[in-house]
């Protein structure tokens, strides 16, 4: 006979297989995160790395017109260190923080070329070594450019999971660690992408759209004071 710790666990990974599913299906009608897209379409570590730093606190579409223009001018870090800073920052304006951004960029990529002979690590803890690398990052890159185990979590993850009543957590870092722990592993690449668009589109921070929600049966709506 099982013990309770393990029939709630069951239970608990029934709920995510249901909670997942129902987003999976309903996907297709929503727009994939920026940097999924372009590591989709081209797996490029040092693309999806500096391409994660642009997206930090800036809308896909600002962030995707932003790559565009960098890429177009440098695609490994030997040609980004060379772009001199104020070119930098007039290439990437206007993504948030973007003259903060550019020094970072500059110096992930002489990170890069002295530490790890300009090849992206695909291991978190080698990629928190690189100076403006969080653990968001790391596990973007890792998970998207290498499609390696990781969980990604942003402000969207980490609000979803603890609105789902799947967690209790007080920071994005501390829903990974828990997530690490109750999310099964099958899930852990499709995780980010799928609650980032179901946040962008459904789940919003403030009055969600909760009738038009397809885990609305299911959700407990824990924190949300209204919805739509």
């Amino acid at each position: 006979m099982r013990s309770a710790k393990e029939r709630n666990a069951a239970l608990a990974a029934g709920q995510i297989a249901w909670l997942l599913g129902a987003l999976r299906r309903e996907s297709p009608k929503w727009n994939a995160p920026v940097l999924t897209l372009m590591a989709t379409q081209e797996r490029d570590p040092f693309k999806t790395l500096i391409g994660c730093i642009l997206s930090l606190r800036t809308k896909d579409q600002t962030t995707a017109a932003a790559s565009r223009r960098l890429f177009a001018i440098a695609t490994t870090p030997q040609e980004m260190v060379r772009i001199p800073l104020a070119k930098l920052q007039r290439t990437i304006f206007p993504v948030g923080f973007y003259r903060i951004k550019a020094r970072v960029i500059r110096q992930i990529s002489a990170d890069l070329l002295a530490k790890f002979g300009a090849v992206v690590p695909d291991k978190i803890e080698d990629l928190l070594t690189l100076k403006g690398v969080g653990r968001k990052t790391a596990n973007l890159v890792v998970t998207e450019a290498f499609r390696k185990p990781g969980i990604c979590v942003d402000t969207h993850v980490h609000r979803i999971s603890n609105r789902w009543g799947l967690l209790k957590t007080s920071s994005p870092d501390k829903t990974e660690m828990a997530l690490r722990e109750k999310l099964p592993q099958r899930y852990w690449l499709e995780y980010n992408p799928l609650l980032v668009a179901f946040g962008q589109t459904i789940c919003s921070p403030v009055s969600p759209r909760c009738s038009q929600c397809p885990v609305e049966s299911r959700c407990p709506r824990i924190g949300v004071e209204r919805s739509r």
